[in-house]
């Protein structure tokens, strides 16, 4: 239960709200009440007016209302009495119905509103977690801690609020009015609640032990759809349509033995509840029908207790609801605080006075790091200074460690050992927002958003792109004139993940999408693989231009002959094993001359 604390501060910030809406339950309740006393009276005068009745003038002691109102009343004739009386029930229920209305649209809505503001700081702090929280954890888990955990939590703060709200209310002004009117049969017919509270403590142990199994397979059934709808195309290719179906269908057996277990205690748990307010009923009426045959002038009590035990009926069976939905939301919130108390590796520094001159130098120095998911030792002391302007390729194995330097610059991870500057000032003293609205790097593996093609080409600028801006970059990219001969140009839908495209298009809008932001440093991580020579050395070319006076750094396992780069770096296992010009490393006769010969050797022979 302590884990719904976190839960406090939207009920403080929703306050006045919740107070209200308390007021509203308390109002509509008090208004329930008075129905039952009104018609314990009119049958106490009914009974008086019977042919042959010996029941004398009712004594009964009413709350202050009632009294008023009996006093009101009993100057009427007996017609008019009754006509009044069963007006007055009609009324009460017309306002309690009103307060109950107006109960749903405070507590209900000030749950949809919490629910609102918890899906908004999820996705705030996924957002703030480092790239090595995202490579330990499943994206159909995270989808459904922001979607299925958060809707249970919101069950807790209005619907589980709400009832026990009114249960509270409900069962405090019943029991007065009972205990005043006749506190030996009031102990009678209560006697079987409390055997209902140590129902909901053995119970609700069980229900909250089952619940946090439905939500654990319930996010492993999310997960293994999510990959699937990914990956169909790779499940179609490999005809493993039946293979992930069988996978499925074992994930889901596993969400629906947990979820019937939960039904089964539930089904046993709220049946259990009417049966023991039903108990109540039956006792009310068996003793009471026992003591009116002995005093007449308590059939209006009896009539009055058997009213409020049947009013007491939903408060109650609702007890084991109530229950239900907090363990529920206890386990959800279990689970969303696991990843809300999960603090990013990587912190953003407190913004300086100056903003650092990221056009300056890149050094690294000494820097080694090792991923800690896989504990594999990917850069091994490395240094490597890189001139402000200078054009470097960063040469190597599928493996060396080539994509693993441009993070570390980009602090998706922080070096184990070592410093990296930027213009003299470490990268960890660096704003991340600064640092990365610095720097425009295109990854290998190419990401397309569910959006336009414009919109994927201006994803990254604060401010809306004028279209002349998005062609611009699209023409440097070599990637206008094909966007021109879509069905709708640059607003065409470019589908999940790009899936309308092919691979040499999204690399070559994902290139625009670097190149509009007009950085100070630009990293292409092995980002022309899958475009031919003709376009590849089309977008070298265009690079002369736009990288002027920039700092850029190539990523790629193979040369580049057309652009003549200031340094060639080449890595294996993390090291630097050649460095130096192209001409320098050509006169070396080592692995960058080996390269270049097998790669001129089959360009002359295509």
């Amino acid at each position: 239960m302590k884990q719904l604390s976190a839960v406090n501060k939207y009920f403080w910030k929703y306050r006045k709200r919740l107070f209200i809406g308390i007021l509203f339950v308390i109002a509509s309740n008090y208004f329930g009440v008075l129905a039952p006393e009104i018609t314990g009276y009119v049958v106490n005068m009914v009974q008086q007016h019977l042919p042959g009745a010996k029941v004398g003038h009712s004594k009964e002691s009413y709350n202050t209302v009632v009294d008023f109102f009996v006093g009101w009343v009993e100057k009427l004739d007996f017609a008019n009495l009754v006509l009044v009386c069963s007006l007055t029930i009609l009324v009460l229920a017309l306002l309690r119905g009103t307060f109950m209305f107006m109960m749903r649209q405070t507590l209900v809505v000030m749950s949809r509103l919490i629910e609102y503001d918890m899906k908004n700081e999820v996705y705030n702090h996924y957002q703030k977690l480092d790239a090595g929280f995202f490579k330990t954890h499943r994206t159909g888990d995270l989808m459904n801690r922001i979607s299925e955990d958060v809707s249970r939590v919101r069950m807790y703060t209005g619907p589980a609020v709400m009832y026990f709200v009114n249960l509270v209310s409900l069962i405090a002004l019943c029991l007065v009015n009972m205990f005043r009117k006749d506190v030996y049969l009031s102990i009678i017919v209560l006697a079987p609640l409390p055997l209902l509270a140590v129902t909901i403590y053995f119970v609700n142990t069980i229900i909250h032990k089952k619940s946090e199994k439905v939500q654990a397979s319930l996010s492993d059934l999310t997960t293994n759809a999510q990959e699937s709808y990914s990956g169909i195309r790779v499940i179609k290719s490999f005809v493993q349509e039946k293979a992930m179906l069988l996978f499925f269908k074992q994930n889901s057996e596993e969400y629906r033995k947990n979820s019937v277990g939960l039904a089964k205690t539930e089904a046993i748990y709220f049946p259990s509840m009417t049966l023991m307010v039903g108990l109540s009923t039956l006792l009310t009426i068996f003793i009471g029908g026992n003591m009116a045959l002995h005093d007449p002038q308590k059939v209006g009590i009896i009539v009055e207790f058997v009213i409020y035990i049947n009013m007491l009926s939903f408060p109650v069976t609702a007890i084991g609801q109530v229950a239900s939905m907090i363990q529920r939301a206890a386990a959800s919130q279990k689970r969303l605080n696991e990843f809300l108390q999960t603090e990013p590796t990587i912190q953003s520094p407190e913004a300086a006075g100056e903003t650092t001159d990221l056009s300056g130098d890149i050094v690294f120095n000494n820097v080694s790091f090792t991923y800690t998911h896989t504990g594999i030792k990917a850069i091994k002391h490395f240094s490597l200074t890189i001139k402000k302007g200078e054009k470097i390729l960063i040469l190597g194995r599928t493996g060396s460690g080539k994509s693993t330097l441009a993070q570390l610059l980009l602090r998706f991870y922080d070096a184990d050992e070592g410093t990296i500057t930027i213009n003299g000032k470490d990268v960890r003293s660096i704003p991340l927002t600064h640092l990365r609205n610095g720097i425009s790097y295109v990854p290998q593996d190419v990401f397309l958003f569910s959006d336009s093609v414009s919109g994927n080409i201006s994803f990254g600028l604060s401010q809306q792109a004028s279209s002349e801006e998005v062609y611009t970059a699209a023409k440097q990219a070599a990637i206008h004139k094909e966007i021109e001969t879509l069905d709708h140009g640059y607003d065409t839908l470019v589908g999940e993940r790009g899936v309308t495209l092919s691979g040499g298009q999204k690399q070559r809008i994902s290139i625009a999408r670097a190149l509009i932001k007009e950085p100070q440093i630009m990293i292409f991580d092995d980002s022309l693989s899958a475009v031919d020579t003709k376009t590849e050395n089309q977008i070298i070319n265009n690079l002369y231009t736009v990288l002027d006076n920039k700092t850029a750094i190539l990523i790629t396992h193979r040369i580049f002959t057309v652009f003549n780069f200031d340094q060639v770096v080449i890595i294996d296992d993390g090291e630097i094993i050649e460095q130096g010009t192209h001409s320098e490393l050509l006169a070396l006769k080592g692995y960058y001359a080996e390269l270049y010969q097998l790669q001129t050797s089959q360009d002359s022979a295509t």
